[in-house]
């Protein structure tokens, strides 16, 4: 399993997963016209990407999905509730449910977890291959203990990191809104993020990415300290980081 973050941040957010057997896109948050030109960057022509995994309905993280399913027709994996927004919105279009949380496509198995956002439905995914995981999650406010067993010891973590607590309050937000990036539907934290990291990490995890950071609220200096800061009080070691940003597709992960 290879896994290219294609952009990421309060602008749009898509991340490619490619096997020997089948190419997905994770959200498309960005224009078509910019999934497209990242996907020809790396030599693959849009007409391969088979299906779509969406983690809810806010608009950075679906911008492009009518566009592309008019021109590419791929599956679109959903929950029921997303299901029948998309058909409001988007009208006939090739989609699948997912049936108690989960999916197989090809030789990828995808299980859904609930995350907690301002959304129609939210929710995060663990997609295994072969004896390899990949945690991806964005826009939650926290995430449930009840999840930490099957969110622990993976290969790869893509997880959001969005703010910096302080930086929020002193910078532009006003303060409703800064009510909501704060709140249990909201965003997390640097803190909470790192936090949340050094509860799952374990011997298997080969890589974390730190995605959907605030350009107003954050800095990857701060995410990257914040990150040191928490390891340091665990007494842990982790090295192997990576910074996922708004216009620019990070380096293929090799999981």
């Amino acid at each position: 399993m290879r896994v290219k973050v294609l952009s990421s941040g309060s602008k749009g957010n898509s991340t490619i997963i490619i096997t020997n057997k089948v190419k997905v896109l994770l959200d498309i948050g960005t224009t078509c016209a910019y999934v497209e030109k990242a996907l020809s960057s790396i030599e693959i022509d849009p007409k391969e990407i088979t299906h779509i995994l969406i983690t809810h309905d806010h608009i950075d993280h679906i911008k492009g999905l009518k566009v592309f399913l008019k021109k590419y027709n791929p599956i679109v994996h959903v929950t029921e509730k997303l299901k029948k927004l998309f058909e409001d919105t988007i009208g006939d279009y090739n989609y699948e449910v997912y049936e108690d949380g989960m999916c197989v496509i090809e030789d990828l198995t995808i299980n859904t977890i609930k995350t907690s956002h301002d959304a129609t439905d939210s929710v995060g995914f663990i997609i295994g291959h072969k004896k390899s995981s990949l945690v991806y999650i964005t826009d939650t406010g926290y995430i449930n203990s009840r999840y930490y067993n099957v969110l622990s010891n993976n290969t790869v973590y893509i997880l959001e990191s969005n703010h910096d607590v302080k930086m929020l309050r002193e910078g532009p937000y006003p303060y409703y809104l800064q009510q909501r990036v704060i709140s249990d539907k909201g965003h997390l934290s640097n803190k909470q993020a790192s936090s949340y990291l050094c509860k799952f990490i374990g011997n298997n995890t080969k890589k974390i990415v730190f995605a959907h950071i605030s350009e107003h609220n954050n800095t990857e200096e701060k995410v990257l300290e914040t990150f040191k800061e928490e390891l340091e009080k665990n007494n842990m070691k982790f090295n192997n980081i990576m910074i996922a940003r708004q216009n620019e597709c990070t380096e293929f992960i090799e999981v």
